[in-house]
C-alpha cells in the first residue's frame, strides 16, 4: 500500500515531494538498485515506472537499548543514510501490530504542527500510539485516519500491482475530544494539506468524512474483518468458502451476535441516531454476506500472513472487540477464543517454519 500511494501521489502535475522510509537496510539497497522508481501495474494491465522519491533509513528501536536494532547493524552506515530533519506530513501504511516501532524511529522528527495518516486495518493502533509515542498532548502530532479497500499486491520491493479498485474514506482526528468542543472547532487546520493531497489523486477515490461518520464506517469494516479474516484462517479457506455452508452461517452469526453487543455499548456512539438500525444484526449479516460474495475468491490478508509465519493484525481486530467489551462489562468469550486460535495458529506455523524442536 505504500509504494501504491507514494507512485500515485507522484503523478500529475506540480507533485508533492514524497520520501520513502525503509526499515531495513536491504530494502533501501533494492531501491538504489532500482534507479529509485517504483513500479505500477494499473488493473488494466498497464505498467507505469515512475520515479523522483527520495528514500531514508528508519530502523525499528530497541526500547531498552534506545538504538536500532538490527543483527549485523552497523552504525557508521546507519548515521549516513539515516536523517534528524523535521517530518511534517508522514503515512503509515505497516501492519496495526508494527505502527509503534515504526513511528518511534521518527518520533524525534515530529512535532505539533505535523500530521500522520493512519491507514491501516483493525482499530485501537491510535490509543497505543498515544501511549507508548507521543504521551504528552501538547506535543503530539495531529492525526488522520483511513479506510481503504483498493486491492494491491507487492511483487517486489519497488514494483506493485493494483489488483482492484476501491475507495478511500479519510476523517481528521480532533485534538480535544468531540464530546468537550463544538462541532465548529472539530475540524484541525493543520491536518488540511496532506488530506488535500490525498483528495486531489482521481485514482484514489479518497472522500472526507467528519469524525462521528468515519468511526461508524470504520466499525463496519472491523465487522467483516472480525468474522471474515479469522474464520478464513482457521478454514484455511479463500472469503467464498465460508458461504452455503449451515455450519459455518450459524458460526458467523452467533461471533456477529457477540460483536454487534459490544458495538451498541460504546459510549462515543450512544448519541448516534442511527446506531440501532446501522448496527443491526439483519443489516450487518447481508453487509458480511455481500463482502465475502464480492471477494469470494480472494485469501484474507491474515490468512496470508498466517501462512507465511508471521504475526497477524488479530489483536487489532477482534482483539479491539474483545478490550472494549471488558470495559462495558461484557465479556467477548467467542471473540477471545477466536483471537487465541489464530494467534496459537500463527506461532504454531511460525516454529514450523523455523525447524522448532522443542525440548522434553
Amino acid at each position: 500500500m505504500g509504494k501504491f500511494i507514494a507512485h500515485t501521489l507522484r503523478g500529475g502535475a506540480n507533485p508533492p515531494p514524497v520520501t520513502l522510509l525503509y526499515h531495513r537496510p536491504t530494502l533501501l539497497d533494492d531501491f538504489n538498485a532500482a534507479n529509485g522508481s517504483i513500479s505500477l501495474t494499473h488493473t488494466n494491465g498497464a505498467v507505469e515506472e515512475r520515479s523522483g522519491f527520495d528514500a531514508e533509513l528508519a530502523l525499528p528501536l530497541r526500547r531498552d537499548l534506545g538504538m536500532p536494532y538490527e543483527v549485523g547493524f552497523n552504525r557508521k552506515r546507519f548515521a549516513s543514510l539515516a536523517s534528524n530533519d523535521p517530518i511534517y506530513n508522514v503515512i503509515v501504511t505497516t501492519k496495526a501490530q508494527q505502527t509503534v516501532s515504526a513511528l518511534e524511529s521518527i518520533a524525534h522528527r515530529l512535532t505539533p504542527e505535523s500530521t500522520i495518516l493512519f491507514l491501516q486495518n483493525g482499530m485501537g493502533v491510535i490509543e497505543e500510539v498515544n501511549e507508548n509515542v507521543f504521551p504528552d498532548p501538547e506535543t503530539r502530532p495531529n492525526y488522520l485516519v483511513g479506510i481503504n479497500s483498493h486491492g494491491v499486491h507487492a511483487t517486489s520491493t519497488c514494483s506493485v500491482v493494483h489488483a482492484g479498485h476501491g475507495v478511500m474514506s479519510i476523517s481528521v482526528v480532533p485534538r480535544i475530544p468531540m464530546a468537550e468542543q463544538t462541532q465548529e472547532k472539530t475540524l484541525d487546520p493543520r491536518p488540511i494539506y496532506l488530506l488535500r493531497a490525498m483528495i486531489h489523486k482521481p485514482l484514489f477515490a479518497a472522500t472526507p468524512i467528519p469524525p462521528t461518520e468515519f468511526l461508524e464506517t470504520q466499525l463496519e469494516k472491523l465487522v467483516v474483518n472480525c468474522i471474515i479474516n479469522p474464520l478464513t484462517v482457521m478454514l484455511d479457506c479463500r472469503n467464498g468458502n465460508l458461504l452455503a455452508n449451515y455450519s459455518m452461517t450459524r458460526v458467523m452469526r452467533l461471533l456477529l451476535a457477540e460483536i454487534l453487543c459490544v458495538i451498541h455499548s460504546l459510549p462515543e456512539l450512544q448519541d448516534t441516531p442511527n446506531l440501532k438500525t446501522r448496527f443491526s444484526p439483519e443489516r450487518m449479516e447481508k453487509f458480511v454476506v455481500n463482502v465475502a460474495r464480492q471477494t469470494s475468491e480472494n485469501i484474507s490478508s491474515m490468512l496470508q500472513d498466517t501462512r507465511r509465519g508471521t504475526k497477524t493484525e488479530i489483536e487489532y481486530i477482534n482483539g479491539y472487540i474483545v478490550r472494549r467489551g471488558e470495559e462495558a462489562g461484557i465479556k467477548p468469550v467467542m471473540n477471545y477464543m477466536l483471537m487465541h486460535m489464530v494467534v496459537g495458529k500463527e506461532q504454531l506455523i511460525s516454529r514450523e517454519i523455523d525447524n522448532f524442536t522443542p525440548f522434553v
